[in-house]
């Protein structure tokens, strides 16, 4: 007897069938946790996703404009019906995002730690009409939805019920850089002081055509900036000269933010720029470096007396024997520009001095007017780029000035002159609001940013100054065209220039 006890107790075989049947209801446990946390995790993703994308999309328009939340949240309405997620509570198929309910709001800035809260009074923008400038990020939330899970999560929760909820939440920014640009600003011209409501920005007012053949004048800015201004901007370059015949600033701006600079002469400025109208002054002597190549059309109405590195208007007759596109008439000194162009017959004399014949008139399009209207009198821009095209750069105006259109003083390779080199882009600033920032040389955020055409060398008003063009000779104005803008109003030639960066912060 003892010993068939004894052998019982040794016996173990079945002892597997019995550590099964112990391990089955776990096993099961952690398969069905194991796929309600797949089930779990993929809402999750779904909705995460979703967010993402809309934020990204939606931040995708905060560019700076007085419309860009208007346009965000038609970005957001647009994109929201084709997200799906599926395995929440009730949802057999996969449902459309906007279902579950996403929220937005606006942001002028975000909390320095990711760990501290987005601030209402501080980073959210409450006036989404007035403060649309303003809006940097956006920050889109999709209301949680309900899931039910398979495991007994009321085990877990200590008599809870077996659903939870799941959300996601998504902060995006925009930042808008420009690299192709002189490190100067402009002050807006359509800034009302007295009136700041009747001010338009640069976009607008190129959009409705008002800057159209307009002659903008910009002198160097002082303690009172305003339109008809213009500063340095900080820079990585050693030379402001240099920067100012390559068209660059040696570093990437943001579109955001923007700080002015002093102590360097505004000499170099007009020296540098000259070089596109064929024209090698001071320590630019003799120069072949291709970055200083001329314009392909450099006629200025020189005298006789110019040479490759002095300037002089021709000033013999009347008329006289060469003629630089003309100023505009009358002049805003207030201002800083001109009325638009009148009417063909503002064109007669400079045609008929440096051709020799009667202006095309209409033949001559306004190809680069932003309304469109091909009836309105050419611009100094459309005019310079018709004689480009209609081989006219070659004509010689009459004795005693025999001046042609083509360069000849650049020690390079003619052949990479180039029509676009009499235009560069600069950046617009409302001057008039940001005057302290503008002095104290703080951050500023710009109006945008403008390719504008030279229309004429820049001078010294004292003529025997010339011949130290790098001085500290007064200088007169910078004459130019307003040819394009930035943003959604322009005609887009800008856009090469922009570098339009989106981001998720959160």
């Amino acid at each position: 007897m003892l010993g068939t006890i004894r052998e019982f107790w040794r016996d173990q075989r079945g002892i597997a069938m019995i550590l099964v049947a112990i391990m089955i209801p776990a096993l099961i446990g952690f398969s069905v946790l194991a796929v309600d946390l797949t089930r779990a995790n993929a809402l999750h993703n779904d909705l995460q996703k979703g967010a993402d994308a809309f934020a990204l999309a939606t931040a995708g328009e905060l560019d700076g404009r007085s419309d860009s939340i208007t346009r965000a949240d038609r970005a957001l309405a647009n994109l929201i019906t084709g997200n799906k997620y599926q395995f929440a509570s009730g949802a057999e198929v996969a449902t459309i995002l906007s279902s579950a309910g996403v929220s937005r709001r606006y942001l002028r800035s975000l909390p320095a730690s990711d760990d501290t809260p987005i601030r209402d009074d501080v980073d959210v923008i409450t006036d989404e009409i007035g403060d649309a400038k303003s809006a940097i990020f956006v920050e889109v939330t999709v209301t949680p939805v309900g899931f039910d899970a398979i495991f007994p999560v009321s085990i877990l929760q200590g008599g809870g019920s077996g659903s939870f909820d799941v959300g996601a939440t998504a902060v995006a920014g925009f930042s808008q850089s420009i690299c192709e640009t002189v490190p100067i600003f402009m002050c807006n011209p359509f800034e009302d002081a007295v009136t700041p409501a009747n001010s338009k920005t640069i976009q607008q007012a190129f959009a409705a055509g008002d800057t159209y053949s307009r002659e903008f004048r910009i002198l160097k800015v002082d303690s009172n900036p305003g339109p008809g201004n213009f500063g340095l901007l900080d820079n990585g370059l050693n030379s402001i000269q240099d920067g100012m015949a390559r068209g660059t600033a040696g570093t990437c701006y943001s579109r955001n933010s923007l700080t002015s600079k002093t102590g360097v002469t505004f000499g170099q400025v007009n020296t540098g720029l000259n070089v596109r109208f064929d024209l090698y002054q001071g320590s630019l002597k003799n120069n072949s470096d291709l970055g200083y190549r001329p314009a392909s059309n450099v006629r200025k109405g020189a005298s006789k007396t110019s040479n490759c590195n002095k300037y002089d208007v021709a000033s013999d007759g009347p008329p006289p024997s060469a003629m630089a596109l003309p100023p505009g008439t009358p002049f805003d000194n207030a201002k800083g520009m001109s009325a638009p162009i009148s009417s063909n017959s503002f064109w007669d004399s400079y045609w008929s001095i440096n051709h020799g014949t009667a202006y095309p008139g209409s033949a001559v399009n306004s190809l680069t007017n932003p309304t469109g209207d091909l009836t309105r009198p050419a611009s100094r821009y459309d005019v310079y780029m018709y004689e480009i095209a209609n081989d006219k750069v070659k004509d010689q105006s009459p004795a005693p000035s025999k001046e042609k259109g083509t360069p000849s003083c650049f020690k390079g390779d003619l052949t990479k002159a180039d029509p676009s080199r009499r235009l560069i882009n600069l950046a617009i600033i409302d001057c008039n609001a940001n005057q302290d920032k503008l002095n104290g040389h703080t951050a500023v955020r710009p109006d945008g940013y403008a390719s504008v055409f030279l229309i004429s060398p820049v001078q010294k008003q004292n003529p025997a100054d010339e011949n130290n063009p790098e001085g500290t000779g007064a200088e007169k104005p910078i004459s130019l065209e307003i040819v394009d803008v930035d943003g959604p109003l322009g005609n887009g030639t800008l856009d090469k220039a922009l570098r339009n960066e989106v981001q998720l912060y959160r």
